[in-house]
Parts: C-alpha cells; sequence; structure tokens
C-alpha cells in the first residue's frame, strides 16, 4: 500500500478509504466487521462513517468492528455531523455549537472510542455562521476529543470563507473536504481541486462509482437489479442522475475498461485515483464481493492516451449527472 499525505497534516492514509454507509443497514453486523477486517488486511487504515447513517448503527458497527480487531490505534477513523438525529427537536440537526458538541459524545459512544480523527460537517448549513461551527470544534479539538476538522459537499467559496475566518479568528482550520467526484460529474475539476492544492487541503471524494451507476449493472431500459440502489421507488435526487444520459456515457465507456483488461467499477474507480489533488477515494462496500472488486483498482495504472479517451466522452470540468447536491435538511442546495 502506497500511503499518501493527508494535506498539510502529516498523516498518512491509504488512497481508498472504507466508507461505512451501508453498515447498520443494508449489511449485518457480522459482514460489515468482515469487511472491516479485510480492508484493514489490505493496508486500508482509513475509515469514514457518520452520525445519520442509519441513524447511528453505522457508527455502532463500525465501533464494534474496530474493539473486536483491536486495530483502532492504526486506524485514521472519521465521521460526520449535521443531519437530523431526531424528529421531535428542532435542535437535533444542523451546524450549531449545541448540536455539533452534543452529537461528538453521542458518535464516541457509539464508536467505542476516546477520540475522532476526523470530524467531518457533513454539509453547509445557511442559517449558522461558520464562525460559531468552527468555535465548537476548535474547542473539541482543543480537549482531545476530535484530531481534526472537515467538511463535505462545501463548495470552493465555503472553504475559503472558513479558512479567513479560522485564520482571523485563530482557531483550528478545516483540513480536508469530502465533496462528490466520478466520471459523469467533474465540476470540482473547476475550482475545488485548484483551491486545495493551493491551501493543502486533502480531498476525499464521495461517490466514485456514481452510486453504483459506474459498475455498469444498469441498463437502458432494463430494470435495476434486486436490492440495488435504484431498485422500486426512486425520487427526483436518483431521476436526476440514473437517465439515459448517463447509461449512453456508461456504455461508451465500457470498452475502455475492456481494452484495460479490468472491471468497469475498478475503471472508474481508479480513474479518480489519479487525479492530481486528490488524496483517497471513498468506497462503500456492501458485500465482501464488492470490496474484493474495489481493492483490485489499487493496481491500475493510466496512460495519457487513455486519460484523453475519456476526457473526450466528459470534458475536464463538465457533468452529465449530478452529485454536487447537499438532498438532506432544510438548508439544502444545488449547483
Amino acid at each position: 500500500m502506497e500511503y499518501r499525505n493527508f494535506g498539510r497534516t502529516g498523516v498518512k492514509v491509504s488512497p481508498l478509504c472504507l466508507g461505512c454507509m451501508n453498515f447498520g443497514g443494508k449489511t449485518e453486523l457480522e459482514e460489515s466487521c468482515s469487511i472491516i477486517d479485510r480492508a484493514l488486511d489490505e493496508g486500508i487504515n482509513f475509515v469514514d462513517t457518520a452520525n445519520m447513517y442509519s441513524r447511528g448503527k453505522s457508527e455502532e458497527f463500525t465501533g464494534e468492528a474496530l474493539k473486536r480487531s483491536g486495530k483502532r490505534g492504526g486506524v485514521v477513523l472519521a465521521t460526520k455531523v449535521y443531519a437530523r438525529m431526531a424528529d421531535d427537536d428542532p435542535n437535533a440537526m444542523g451546524n450549531s455549537r449545541r448540536h455539533i458538541i452534543e452529537q461528538c459524545e453521542a458518535s464516541l459512544r457509539r464508536l467505542q472510542t476516546d477520540w475522532i480523527d476526523l470530524y467531518q460537517i457533513h454539509r453547509p448549513s445557511s442559517d449558522t455562521p461558520i464562525d460559531e461551527t468552527l468555535g465548537a470544534l476548535d474547542d473539541l479539538i482543543r480537549a482531545g476529543k476530535v484530531r481534526y476538522a472537515g467538511t463535505s459537499t462545501f463548495a470552493a467559496w465555503q472553504c475559503m470563507e472558513s479558512l479567513w475566518v479560522s485564520e482571523r479568528k485563530g482557531l483550528n482550520r478545516f483540513v480536508c473536504e469530502q465533496p462528490p467526484y466520478n466520471i459523469l460529474d467533474r465540476r470540482i475539476e473547476r475550482e475545488l481541486i485548484p483551491m486545495g492544492r493551493t491551501y493543502g487541503y486533502a480531498l476525499i471524494p464521495w461517490s466514485p462509482l456514481a452510486g453504483g451507476i459506474l459498475t455498469g449493472k444498469y441498463q437502458s431500459g432494463g430494470a435495476a437489479p434486486e436490492g440495488s440502489r435504484y431498485a422500486g421507488k426512486v425520487n427526483q435526487v436518483q431521476i436526476r442522475r440514473l437517465n439515459e444520459a448517463s447509461l449512453g456515457t456508461v456504455d461508451q465507456l465500457r470498452p475502455l475498461a475492456e481494452a484495460k483488461g479490468v472491471s468497469l467499477s475498478q475503471f472508474a474507480l481508479s480513474w479518480t485515483l489519479q487525479t492530481e489533488g486528490i488524496t483517497s477515494s471513498i468506497i462503500g462496500p456492501r458485500t465482501m464481493e464488492q470490496l474484493e472488486d474495489n481493492l483490485k483498482a489499487l493496481g491500475v495504472g493510466w496512460t495519457a492516451e487513455e486519460l484523453a479517451a475519456v476526457d473526450k466522452i466528459v470534458p475536464p470540468g463538465e457533468m452529465i449527472a449530478p452529485f454536487y447536491e447537499a438532498d438532506f435538511g432544510p438548508h439544502s442546495y444545488r449547483v
């Protein structure tokens, strides 16, 4: 495993980050533990979850797996805060000091750990000034409960605002951003990646496989496979992503993957890893089979001609299917 610098922190992380969103939901405890163990055995040392995933179950399963393995000390453990965690309390969501500190304590209990390596603000919130959020995170860092703070699905200007506020008020700064990035949505190449490279941000993309669209499992005019994300009733966000345009793009990518002798998912995942400025791509396996397929992306190399072929299908900075959306909470936005 060739580890990468996590921005300007000095911490080293694996180029694949194990996302735990399915654990506690579609994936039961024993298989979740097996997947985490397998990932750690292969050298993955970066694990990401969130309090909202199955309303805390993902954190519980992740914490239990790390306790059983005894490998918590060698893991860069990340979780997130923002989403609603109780239906009857108007303050049980958002980026306020009250909610952040309350949920940090809850996450620590569920994860069975004394500290969180990376505590991320899951979405920006227009009703909470960023200095309120940064102040709470700074207190948690100074208390030793959090090592670093980051964001998810923040625009480049929001990252820059946070840096300005951190410097002006003498607060610990955000060290990373977790944006959506895949071949179907390359918009972070316009501003966010240049910002990250300039200011020492680690970039850890979510949905490098476009929610499964880039695995090739979905066919134009065909039914979604049983148990897949797009099986059954779909919402408006999913409709904007899984359509003829995105499926047509996958059809154009398929022969490129075949020519490389890799699966379409390995092709798409390894493509994100070669992008300059990307630190670690987050995978979200539901099964051991999916994890094994994802791991093989680590050995895939790229030529200039192959990259140019992808650029011809989806030009740099362009978008076929929109993933840059904050699609939960009352203060959502789209780009």
